[in-house]
């Protein structure tokens, strides 16, 4: 029997219009979809009639299926001879766990393709209109995941501050100890941030503040996942450019 191929694909932030032509083309035939819960009923409308969709869906606390059995998911299915694809909200390479299925699959000689994502901070930079890098603001970008295991141990100094952009996924439960964590190893507690919600949905917000208000901000507009944290000053160039409108105005 043929051995079927798995696709790791990324559904960008939740808008279809921003899927790749390959993703889109790869919906249509595909026999199975193993999706994420993060990936909208949009995009999933785009699948073809025929194909089985599998929810893996995933929460703080609750997964449907811990993550070894949805690698050996993939691998059965694949090895019954049927094209699967794994779609996942984002990139399937920045927090999506994607390197470990690949691997699985290798490892099993199952042929895998990764079709790339618009990545959920480079999809809710641009829905906010926020540059992650600006010539006057910052030249570096640090990823990290706000949710894991030893997240106090962990050493982000110099990760966030003057020329920096720390973009932080999975966050949003973990916004008292990001902050506190933050400010001890050394960044000032009025660095600017935007909290952006539901990105390049209908349903987007986009709130903003500074580093020591996080909690305060997630809890009083009782902030839900999806959610990015974006901390540094690019954040804020949108309110510098209307001052400087408003003094050249005035001028």
């Amino acid at each position: 029997m043929k051995t079927g191929t798995i696709f790791l694909v990324g559904a960008g932030p939740g808008d279809p219009d921003l899927l790749t032509l390959r993703a889109a083309r790869l919906l249509s035939t595909a026999e199975v979809v193993v999706h994420d819960g993060l990936v909208s009923r949009e995009i999933l409308s785009l699948c073809s009639p025929r194909a089985r969709l599998v929810s893996v869906a995933k929460s703080r606390a609750h997964h449907t299926l811990p993550q070894e059995e949805i690698n050996l998911l993939l691998v059965r299915e694949a090895q019954a001879g049927l094209d699967v694809v794994r779609l996942k909200g984002g990139d399937p390479l920045i927090f999506g766990r994607g390197g470990e299925e690949a691997e699985l699959a290798r490892a099993y000689g199952v042929p895998v393709e990764i079709v790339p994502g618009i990545s959920a901070a480079n999809g809710a930079a641009a829905a906010a209109q926020i540059a992650l890098t600006h010539r006057d603001a910052s030249s570096i970008v640090s990823f990290v995941a706000g949710q894991c295991k030893g997240l106090s141990e962990q050493d982000w100094s110099g990760l966030a501050g003057k020329g920096r952009t720390l973009v932080i996924y999975m966050g949003i439960k973990t916004a008292p100890q990001i902050a506190e964590k933050l400010m001890a190893d050394g960044l000032a507690p009025d660095v600017p941030l935007a909290v952006i919600e539901n990105a390049a949905r209908p349903e987007m917000r986009v709130m903003r503040g500074l580093l020591a208000e996080l909690p305060d901000l997630v809890a009083r507009e009782q902030v839900k996942s999806p959610a990015l944290i974006v901390i540094g000053d690019v954040t804020a160039r949108e309110d510098a450019t209307l001052a400087q409108l408003a003094v050249e105005a005035r001028a």
